[in-house]
């Protein structure tokens, strides 16, 4: 496979899984935010929203204040903030564009009716309208249907070939990423320091971290208890089961990265760095983690997560 290919395949998916993150953020932003004051909502919520994205310095270059409505067009429409739901559209359809012949039918259209349907949207919401949820809605969820849609259909009619690895490759690394700043967020920002750990706003805040990575039905089922921080940590960051955990978005990615190697004959630093992580996940207990520090563990995560991305690129992507 061309470098160019593949990296129009990797892309594609990283684009439609940050979408589908980005509509999941909103939705659960504008729960927090709605929250009777009597729960002590922090006032940090949108705020808390664009880190979530990693857009906050993006959006600090164009807007001086983080309000609903400011953040709201920002992180749904704007045209240069590369998290904003239309860009990641706009550019998941253009790399679907450029590799048509590499996908099937039901996967191009997915995509291109998304993007069809956020510019009629688009054009619906006058410049300066209020952003309503009657408004917003119908985008958050046009992008969450396309996103599922796209994943199954890939997982469903792709031939298991460099296409779907490269593919799968690209929806683990968004969706690691992802895990992992929203958990940071979570635990380093959003809760103030009058309120406790344990109290009802921190109740609230980590429900919605479940709800934002579908995975609430999946903590009662695992623990059959109370939300728990470090329970809900301990699902999202060493369960395999979950879905959206990093152990398991590692597992994941460290095999598809041998089923290229082998295809191609040939190790590299891409295949070496995600066993290293996938080992060190794996070997990794939760209080561990708490004890040596939450948002430390994320940081460095974060780090080595792009450090993957970056030597993926190297090997693969840039030749």
């Amino acid at each position: 496979m061309l470098s160019r290919t593949a990296d129009n395949i990797y892309w594609l998916a990283r684009y439609v899984e940050r979408a589908e993150f980005t509509a999941r953020i909103i939705d659960i932003t504008s729960r927090l935010a709605a929250l009777p004051k009597a729960y002590g909502g922090t006032g940090a919520e949108w705020e808390s929203a664009l880190l979530a994205v990693d857009a906050l310095d993006a959006f600090k270059e164009k807007h001086d204040v983080a309000d609903e409505q400011t953040v709201l067009r920002f992180l749904v429409f704007d045209q240069d903030n590369p998290s904003s739901i239309r860009y990641c559209v706009e550019r998941a359809r253009t790399n679907a564009r450029a590799v048509r012949t590499a996908l099937t039918s039901d996967m191009w259209q997915a995509i291109n009716s998304s993007w069809i349907e956020m510019r009629n949207i688009e054009r619906a919401v006058a410049p300066f309208e209020r952003m309503s949820r009657d408004r917003i809605d119908p985008a958050l969820d046009a992008v969450k249907a396309m996103s599922q849609d796209f994943d199954g259909l890939a997982y469903r009619s792709m031939l298991r070939n460099d296409a779907y690895w490269f593919n799968r490759l690209g929806l683990y690394m968004e969706r690691s990423d992802n895990t992992a700043r929203i958990l940071d967020v979570k635990y380093h920002v959003l809760l103030p320091e009058t309120e406790s750990v344990g109290g009802s706003l921190d109740y609230f805040q980590w429900t919605s971290i479940l709800r934002a990575v579908s995975a609430l039905t999946a903590y009662n089922w695992v623990y059959r208890e109370s939300i728990k921080p470090w329970l809900v940590a301990d699902l999202l960051i060493l369960r395999k089961e979950m879905p959206r955990s990093l152990v398991s978005c590692y597992d994941n990615l460290s095999r598809f990265l041998d089923d290229i190697a082998r295809a191609y004959g040939a190790q590299g630093p891409a295949q070496r760095h995600a066993r290293a992580m996938l080992l060190r996940l794996e070997n990794a207990t939760i209080e561990d983690l708490f004890r040596s520090g939450l948002h430390e563990f994320v940081t460095k995560f974060i780090d080595d997560n792009n450090r993957l991305g970056a030597l993926l690129a190297e090997q693969y992507l840039l030749n």
